[in-house]
């Protein structure tokens, strides 16, 4: 399927990170040691062409799919509808898209908020044996007084206004 506009690339700019490409070439039988043989240039630019191809291609099938269905916003399920014919892609994205929203739910139900604060009731109990906690206490529970005189003035106030 070929692109419906070009787009302009400046020549030898690669669309992908180097190293990147590289890591990738490793993972498919290139040679592990950068240092004896590296990766050829040429072989990295056609690997970059192919990889910006191929995603291109597969949003294009994607917008094809959102735009029959009369939307204008591409959803999970148009790439799920271009990459059908392709069993084992397929395959692979629906599971890393299983893994991302179970790893999700694992992150919602984990309470982060009690990590690492399983010896706070300790030290607080330690504190009150030296004695620390008890004036910590009368500190933090003092009244304040009220701009009106409090609730004391208010009951000699309308004992005045009975007499």
């Amino acid at each position: 399927m070929a692109e419906p506009r070009a787009r302009h690339r400046a020549r030898g700019a690669l669309y992908f990170q180097q190293l990147d490409l590289q890591n990738l070439l490793v993972a498919f039988g290139d040679n592990v040691n950068p240092s004896t043989s590296s990766s050829l240039p040429l072989t990295i630019s056609v690997l970059d062409e192919i990889l910006h191809d191929f995603i291109l291609e597969t949003c294009h099938a994607a917008a094809l799919c959102a735009s029959y269905s009369r939307r204008q916003k591409i959803k999970v399920d148009d790439f799920k509808w271009a990459l059908r014919k392709d069993e084992k892609l397929l395959g692979r994205v629906l599971e890393v898209m299983w893994k991302e929203r179970n790893m999700k739910e694992e992150r919602r139900v984990m309470d982060f908020d009690s990590v690492g604060k399983e010896g706070v009731g300790d030290l607080a109990g330690i504190a009150e044996a030296g004695g620390a906690g008890a004036e910590a206490r009368k500190k933090g529970k003092k009244k304040r007084k009220r701009a009106d005189g409090g609730e004391g003035a208010s009951r000699a106030k309308r004992a005045r206004s009975e007499d």
